[in-house]
């Protein structure tokens, strides 16, 4: 029986942590011994408890492989479990738990990347990269070609394997909009920097000028809910912005929107679109990162420049306008997702890469 081992430090919800979790879950249903080292108490860990998934709380922060006791602690978990295969999420579990396997002998060390952002040319970094980290993983071909941007020669470039995001789309239900008096424009995602919900609010302005049987929904929660409150209050949009939370029900906030926008900065892999178009709801969306690679421009939603918001709106109004078209592009986005990014396809394939490695 293989042995595999999921590394991940981080406390909070995301991404990431969702990967893991689904990943480690598939392969634990396939009669794979897999243990997830997680932080004790996070969302990661409970959540791994309540699947009866091996579990090892573990402490460890940004300096974490400074400390030898920390790195030495680690190192004798990694010997008493003997894993095939570490797989690793973040750059500080690389100079922390990749270490550590390193130093125990673990042979086969993947670097799960899911972040489309450069890879800094420093001398850690290239060390890491070149002596412990010795397979990567990303989650889209935008991801892949940030990891040697500033450093052509930081990763083997055969060394860095492909595989989309999936979703699990039994979990899905279609539930038609039953509302057709107000547009709906629906975003959905933390609330940080990197979603640019901001912009959601000069769009909100944009559009009040145009239109005014409109709403926008924003789900989600994060650091910039005030900022963002505050701001559409400033810019009297509070009226047609909705700030609905943290979302549970994926399938309830789809089901309230004519169309879904995503105005972030940069995406890994923008899971939320797939979603979206897997509930048959037209994109709008900058043109960068990984966009391209889920959403088919001008069939499945639009790509536009990044900050062209005057574009945004004329294209929403297009939608709003042309009911008909709206709803082709739905069904053609829905069928995207299907063909590509399917959770029970997506994970075998990482399955069989794994095996690959080991």
């Amino acid at each position: 029986m293989k042995t595999i081992v999921f590394f991940n430090s981080v406390a909070a919800w995301g991404g990431g942590e969702k990967w893991h979790l689904e990943m480690a879950s598939y392969l634990h249903d396939e009669q794979y011994r897999v243990i997830v080292y997680c932080q004790k108490g996070g969302e990661l860990y409970q959540k791994t408890i309540a699947k009866k998934i091996e579990t090892r709380p573990i402490d460890v922060g940004n300096l974490s492989f400074l400390n030898p006791y920390t790195i030495l602690k680690l190192k004798a978990l990694f010997q008493k479990d003997d894993p095939d295969l570490l797989i690793l999420n973040i750059s500080k579990d690389i100079k922390s738990g990749a270490l550590a396997a390193k130093l125990a002998g673990v042979k086969k060390i993947v670097y799960r990347r899911g972040s489309a952002i450069p890879i800094k040319d420093n001398f850690l970094n290239r060390w890491y990269f070149k002596h412990v980290v010795t397979d990567m993983l990303t989650n889209s071909i935008a991801t892949k070609k940030t990891v040697n941007e500033k450093n052509p020669n930081l990763f083997p470039e055969d060394k860095i394997k492909v595989i989309y995001n999936g979703l699990h789309l039994n979990e899905y239900y279609l539930n038609r909009k039953t509302d057709d008096t107000t547009f709906v424009i629906g975003n959905l995602g933390r609330l940080e920097f990197q979603k640019n919900q901001t912009a959601l609010i000069d769009l909100a302005v944009l559009l009040k000028e145009k239109i005014q049987d409109f709403k926008i929904l924003i789900g989600g929660d994060g650091r910039l809910m005030h900022d963002l409150k505050q701001k559409a209050k400033n810019l009297k949009v509070d009226d047609v912005i909705d700030f609905q939370g943290y979302i549970t029900n994926v399938n309830c906030f789809m089901s309230q929107i004519d169309v879904f926008v995503l105005p972030s900065h940069w995406e890994g892999f923008g899971y939320v679109l797939a979603e979206a178009s897997y509930h048959q709801k037209p994109i709008v969306a900058y043109n960068v990162s990984s966009n391209p690679e889920i959403v088919k421009n001008d069939i499945t939603g639009f790509l536009l420049p990044k900050d062209a918001l005057d574009l945004m709106a004329e294209k929403l109004l297009f939608l709003k306008n042309n009911p008909d078209l709206k709803e082709k592009i739905g069904i053609e986005g829905r069928e995207f997702v299907m063909q590509n990014f399917d959770a029970k396809i997506n994970q075998k394939a990482v399955e069989e890469y794994l095996l690959e490695i080991i």
